[in-house]
């Protein structure tokens, strides 16, 4: 007898169309009602082994939640309780990593759906089961079952940031029954979740909840609190059993070429930041303003580049994106490029800045490229080598925003010495993710450089189960 035919395309999410989300910061995917969701998860043909639990930094089990959410279609209720109880096994935060994982290169990437169609879209699902949850009261009920009756017994760990890294250890910790403590030198806790992310891809109302979920699991959060000037690394180690450093990578790469110190020329860090955080796109109701003008280029093609480019779009302002590689060599999201572009942002590859040309004012109003062309064979990331042509374009702008990469801030290390750090200023860490100082452990951007949110919480999650082994056997007896 012939099995099920297999669906290949997969069930479409609904967005909000252009001509809505380019005047708002409004959340572009509207993701999965029940019907939708459940058709969407018939299609998993229920691998074993998995590839693409493989595939999840955090190696969530994709067929169990998927399995549970279509096996009770009948009891929304029931079906999303029985998924989500499996996905908090592995991860806590799913609400963020269904809306900014690269799934397509990662747990999508293997599914064997892939190789007859396409693969099962199961960012879209663990974005939903969060998301029925919270609106459904379930998350609250099924809290309760992960919610440590041993709070502090096991121990004390202290969390440097509350970025991706540092929410999912002190998450991991808490469920093991440990008293944790995040300390977070903004005002507000999330790390490049709320800074470097905009609203139109993880609104803050999602974000918050996700924070404070962590707050009912035991986890206490310290604001305004810099690890290397408000306390030191010792000074913590004094009170804490282990330390775990989640600070990221916040220190803007910048451009070294003439022109880089004019007016209207920013970091994505310090543009985002002033939007995401600060609310600078509903000044004056929020007294952040941001000076951007009618023309905007963005120089980059990362994740951060795109997030940009659609924030200044937002802003009113005609964008573009120049790139000194070409379009097979961007490293943003396949669905970021395709939004930007569906929202008007215009693309310029093989153009390398070499000048910021300004006006009398002191703003930048143009800014110089060389042309560039690719050379021989791709190397192991994929690459061609590229090389200038010598010859020069120029392209109007009165507002430049740099998008070129981020590595670590080095308040602690220069604190701690004892910290043993790479030339790049990340974190040099054993298999373990312990650093040079035993009992503190660290992970994320803060020992790799700029990288995605589930690869940090990857870290995370492995380092907290690193800190409880270490405190364990700290404590056996001699």
């Amino acid at each position: 007898m012939a099995g099920p035919k297999l669906i290949k395309e997969r069930v479409p999410t609904p967005e909000v169309p252009v001509e809505e989300r380019v005047k708002s910061f409004v959340e572009v995917n509207l993701g999965y009602d029940f019907v939708s969701a459940v058709k969407e998860a018939e299609r998993c043909l229920q691998c074993n082994p998995a590839p693409c639990i493989q595939g999840c930094p955090v190696h969530i089990n994709i067929p169990g939640f998927i399995k549970a959410l279509r096996e009770n279609a009948e009891s929304p209720e029931e079906a999303v309780k029985n998924a989500l109880r499996i996905i908090w096994d592995d991860n806590t935060l799913p609400a963020i990593t269904g809306r900014v994982c690269p799934q397509e290169e990662q747990c999508e990437a293997p599914c064997v759906m892939g190789k007859a169609g396409e693969p099962i879209n199961i960012g879209k699902l663990e974005r939903f089961v969060a998301d029925y949850a919270r609106k459904h009261g379930i998350e609250k009920e099924l809290l309760k079952e992960f919610t440590s009756t041993e709070n502090g017994v096991k121990g004390k760990v202290a969390v440097v940031g509350s970025g991706p890294a540092g929410l999912t250890c002190a998450g991991e910790l808490a469920k093991m029954g440990y008293k944790v403590t995040i300390f977070e030198a903004l005002h507000k806790p999330g790390g490049v979740l709320v800074y470097g992310i905009p609203e139109f891809r993880l609104p803050k109302e999602i974000l918050d909840r996700e924070i404070a979920k962590l707050k009912e699991l035991g986890v206490e959060i310290k604001l305004d609190h810099i690890v290397g000037k408000t306390v030191t690394l010792e000074e913590l180690l004094e009170e804490y059993d282990a330390v775990f450093i989640g600070t990221g990578a916040g220190t803007p790469k910048l451009l070294n070429i003439p022109g880089i110190l004019l007016d209207r020329i920013y970091t994505a860090n310090e543009f985002l930041t002033r939007i995401n955080l600060m609310k600078a796109y509903k000044f004056p109701e929020y007294d952040e303003p941001i000076s951007i003008g009618k023309k905007t280029i963005v120089i980059g093609a990362g994740n951060t580049a795109m997030d940009a480019a659609r924030s200044a779009l937002r802003m009113g302002s005609e964008v573009t994106i120049a790139y000194r590689r070409g379009r097979e060599d961007m490293t943003a999201r396949i669905e970021e490029i395709k939004h930007a572009e569906e929202e008007g942002v215009k693309f310029e590859f093989f153009l390398n800045p070499v000048e910021f040309i300004g006006d009398e004012n002191g703003k930048v109003k143009a800014v110089k490229f060389e042309k560039m062309k690719p050379l021989g064979e791709k190397d192991s990331k994929g690459k061609r080598k590229i090389v200038g042509t010598g010859e020069y374009i120029t392209l109007e702008a009165d507002t430049v925003i740099i998008a070129i990469g981020l590595e670590p801030n080095r308040i602690i290390s220069e604190e701690a010495t004892a910290l043993k750090t790479n030339p790049d200023g990340t974190l040099v860490v054993d298999e373990n993710l312990m650093t040079s100082i035993p009992g503190v452990f660290a992970g994320g951007d803060a020992i790799r450089g700029e990288a995605t949110v589930i690869l940090a919480m990857g870290d995370g999650k492995k380092a907290a189960k690193a800190i409880d082994e270490y405190i364990q056997k700290k404590r056996l007896p001699a």
